[in-house]
């Protein structure tokens, strides 16, 4: 049966993907034409799904570190729209049961405020999908947005344990002591995993064992369990790897989740009219992520990109409302709601975040009206005199070519990386290695590269690459480009961009290697 539903996803997937829009609508998608051809979820499906959110959540903890959540910036904005956003939905909802709208009727102030509560929730699965294919993850805003989400994933455990009865303990405590004082061991068990399949199934079992089941058991939730022990291991070395080792495993099991929203719907006209109601009210929750992270001190491109990668419901909320119908306090109609509504946001999100830049440069003349004169560190402007050669992307390869360049030209080649950890280090190594975001409009704007007569592009995602250009260009620079890529289409499609030269890595490396056996072996230079 399962071979179906994924056989099912991958036609549908595959087919959205050829219209240039992210696979995920094809996933749900399918799941909506399985339910309408009478397939339901099974258990075998809601375990893949129910593993790929676990997976998801570690993966989020390997890339967050605690600081980030205690900024001004991220908890502030994450509080004040659960308050107004439950608030303004849950009044909403009301007001249309005046009217005696179906299911809207029946709604108490309690109900109201509780289905307020799971709209006001985005969707985690979402934003870290469409960041990570953007390559986003590490910039400003992609940061912003986890830290919000993680917030309200906390939010959302407290409410489930208050509203279950399901209360930590005497195991919970002693989980509480015991991790600190077993980090040493967990990362000498990280160090020596190396890098093969025990790396992947090192992660594994801390996602899964030590983090969900172990939270579980300490009546918390198991969720926030892998998420935890996720954010144990963010600040070792090998954090990134681990993630990157759990990737394609994570994606395949992600399929089974957004497979799973569209089996689980009970479809009915009243829950589709209503999830379209709900639609409508969606620009309200994106407004409110721009004010309330604008107002503190994050810049207009920041706070708008922020608040469309949060532009749905989430999966969280159909817990909520799964929870909530299991005591009876709203009808389990409610459920089939959330599920179409979630699902339409995500159909509605994916094209809106594709375009995200080009919205923002239509608008960028009215919103920097309102934004903060003071600029974070992460958004100071940048300066390039003196640089005929700069660098985006200061990863090993950028790193690479900068030592390389730097031997015979020093003092005339600039790195510039998105990650401020990543900036501090080659700082203290003695380059000279800005932050910046090179996909940003307003970088380009704020930057004088006259003097600059060659950039390389070597930011490890390809569409970083893409976006990164493309703003070059529009910036009027007239300088030579080169480029990294993984696959021939790849410089085929740099190339057809206006790039001077391309480099595949792996053909370039094994060339690299080639001619370094033949330095070695036969003493040719």
């Amino acid at each position: 049966m399962e071979l179906i539903y994924f056989a099912t996803a991958f036609v549908c997937g595959f087919a959205i993907y050829q219209l240039k829009l992210p696979p995920l609508i094809g996933f749900l998608l399918a799941g909506f034409a399985l339910n309408l051809a009478g397939y339901k979820s099974t258990e075998l499906l809601d375990t893949i799904a129910a593993l790929g959110v676990t997976l998801l959540l570690f993966s989020i903890g390997l890339k967050l570190k605690v600081k980030s959540l205690i900024k001004p910036q991220v908890w502030a904005p994450a509080s004040l729209h659960i308050i107004f956003s439950s608030a303004i939905f849950s009044g909403f909802m009301l007001l249309l049961g005046v009217f005696a709208l179906p299911l809207f009727v029946d709604l108490s102030w309690q109900s109201a405020l509780l289905v307020g509560f799971a709209l006001s929730f985005s969707s985690t699965v979402f934003a870290v999908k469409v960041l990570e294919e953007r390559g986003e993850m590490a910039s400003l805003h992609g940061k912003i947005a986890i830290g919000i989400l993680v917030m309200q994933d906390i939010f959302a455990v407290i409410f489930l344990a208050i509203s279950t009865g399901k209360v930590p303990n005497i195991w919970a405590l002693a989980i509480v002591i015991a991790l600190p004082l077993i980090r040493p061991i967990m990362y000498f068990m990280l160090n020596r995993s190396k890098h093969g399949e025990l790396l992947p199934l090192f992660g594994f079992f801390f996602a899964l064992v030590a983090g969900y089941n172990a939270f579980e058991f300490a009546g918390l939730k198991g969720d926030l369990g892998a998420l935890i022990i996720g954010m144990m291991f963010a600040p070792h070395k090998k954090a990134g790897e681990l993630s990157k080792s759990l990737l394609n495993l994570k994606d395949i099991l992600l399929v089974g989740f957004f497979l799973s929203i569209g089996l689980n719907a009970e479809l009915t006209v009243d829950s589709l009219i209503i999830a379209i109601v709900l639609i409508f009210v969606l620009p309200v929750k994106v407004i409110l992520y721009y004010v309330f992270t604008n107002a503190f001190k994050l810049r207009a491109r920041t706070s708008l990109l922020t608040a469309f990668t949060l532009s749905n419901y989430s999966e969280f909320g159909l817990i909520v409302c799964a929870v909530a119908a299991s005591t009876g306090i709203i009808t389990p109609e409610w459920l089939a709601v959330m599920a179409i509504a979630v699902s339409i946001t995500f159909v509605i999100a994916s094209p809106l975040n594709k375009r995200s830049n080009e919205l923002y440069v239509k608008v960028e003349s009215w919103l920097v009206k309102f934004e903060s004169k003071t600029r974070l560190a992460e958004e100071l402007p940048v300066n390039l005199n003196d640089t005929k050669i700069v660098i985006f992307g200061m990863g090993r390869i950028g790193t690479g070519a900068y030592e390389t360049i730097n031997m015979t030209h020093p003092n005339l080649v600039a790195g510039i990386d998105i990650k401020p950890e990543v900036v501090d280090k080659h700082i203290s190594r003695g380059r000279k290695v800005l932050i910046a975001d090179a996909t940003d409009p307003d970088f380009w704007q704020r930057v004088n590269h006259s003097h600059v007569e060659m950039v390389m592009l070597a930011m490890p995602k390809h569409m970083q690459n893409i976006f990164a250009l493309e703003q070059l260009q529009a910036s009027g620079y007239t300088g030579q480009v080169t480029a990294i890529a993984n696959y021939p289409d790849q410089q085929k499609e740099l190339e057809s961009m206006g790039v001077h030269s391309t480099y595949n890595f792996y053909l370039e490396a094994g060339s690299g290697f080639a001619e370094h056996v033949k330095q070695e072996l036969f003493g040719e230079k």
